[in-house]
């Protein structure tokens, strides 16, 4: 007897059609592809640097219009800026870290404007329990697969993603190309979409329906994906989760620096640079962007660590971008001090410009200057 297939497994399946190294969107807007084939052009060239929620808040600020900490010390912003959605699958009126949906917007907006770089991640609530992105007392992932009990929630977490991507103008009234990194650090134990909470398939299949429906469904055309494993030592543990080549754009990890001290700047230092090196092997064996999606060394106490520990990091494997982490400041809950930027009066802040001197380190003006989007 003759079933009929569905239009989401028909657009699945042709998916992987995909021409080997293009964009696992092949109906990407033209600033999207723009972007990406901008990025290649950049990648081994020069690092764009990234930091987290730079627009919004700093240390011992928020929401001042024009304001940022990289601004502040170096007289412009950033060449990436980058942001979290967790929330909006919840209907909240802001992120998981305070920012309003609707100053966000208003941020990446100008970013573009700018000629910059954004990027999105997503701290997902556990769908099965309504727990947060850190709750892994349950098998969620199969339970949002198709067939599950929570499929259809999870779609139409879904659906306010793309309702929110596809608000994302530009003063040209183009849509904003965005870098987007769902299911990170997909390695560890700590997600309920990590290792420890869901088999590999699972995972894999996870991740290829999301793109799929988000771009073949949903039709959001201005994403370009970026995938995110963690604690890797080998090529076959960082391709462990890897749903193949038709649905990742861009590869990435995150590692921040733990402990002070010169020995431990030296093994962080070639931490990364071990990471790296496996990295870009991989990224140029399937055509692929290389890049590190979060990095850091919060308070940053070590005065010459930009120039001594960084660089050196960075020297033989050149991510085309590197994100570091959000400047939150003091932190009342935890009693704290939480940035991974400098700012004037920071320590490390005129090592920091010393680094940013190479001509390799790109911030705003610099990837202004490179059109990406054209």
């Amino acid at each position: 007897m003759n079933k009929r297939v569905s239009p989401f497994l028909l657009l699945f399946c042709t998916s992987f059609s995909a021409v080997f190294g293009q964009l696992a969107d092949k109906r990407a807007t033209t600033e999207t592809s723009n972007l990406y084939r901008n990025l290649t052009r950049i990648s081994g060239q020069a690092v764009l640097f990234g930091h987290q929620d730079d627009m919004a808040y700093g240390v011992g600020w928020k929401y001042q219009k024009g304001w940022s900490d990289i601004k502040l010390l170096t007289g412009e912003y950033p060449a990436v800026f980058g942001w979290d959605v967790a929330g909006i699958e919840q209907d909240h009126a802001n992120n998981i870290d305070g920012v309003p949906f609707d100053k966000m917007r208003q941020y990446i907006k100008k970013a573009y404007d700018l000629g910059a770089v954004n990027t999105l991640s997503w701290h997902m609530d556990n769908p099965l329990n309504g727990k947060n992105a850190w709750d892994t007392t349950s098998t969620t992932v199969k339970s949002i697969l198709p067939g599950g009990s929570r499929y259809l929630l999870y779609k139409s977490w879904l659906d306010k993603f793309a309702v929110f991507v596809k608000s994302l103008k530009g003063s040209d009234g183009k849509a904003v190309p965005i870098l987007f990194r769902p299911f990170h650090e997909n390695g560890g134990g700590w997600f309920w979409w990590g290792a420890k909470s869901c088999t590999v398939p699972e995972y894999q299949t996870l991740w290829r329906f999301t793109i799929a429906y988000l771009k073949d469904i949903q039709q959001v055309n201005n994403l370009i994906y970026v995938f995110n494993p963690c604690e890797f030592k080998t090529e076959a543990a960082y391709l462990e989760r890897y749903p193949g080549d038709e649905f990742v754009d861009v590869l990435s990890f995150d590692s921040y620096q733990y402990g002070a001290g010169a020995e431990k700047g030296e093994a962080f230092k070639q931490e990364i640079r071990r990471n790296l090196a496996i990295q870009d092997q991989i990224a140029r064996h399937k055509n692929k962007l290389s890049a590190i999606a979060e990095i850091g060394f919060v308070e940053i106490p070590d005065a010459k660590w930009w120039t001594t520990v960084f660089a050196g990091a960075i020297a033989d494997h050149r991510p085309v971008y590197a994100m570091f982490w959000r400047n939150a400041g003091y932190r009342e809950q935890e009693k704290d001090n939480h940035y991974y930027a400098p700012y004037p009066g920071q320590i490390s802040a005129p090592d920091f410009l010393e680094f940013i001197k190479s001509e390799g380190v790109l911030l705003e003006r610099g990837v202004n200057k490179q059109s990406v989007y054209k």
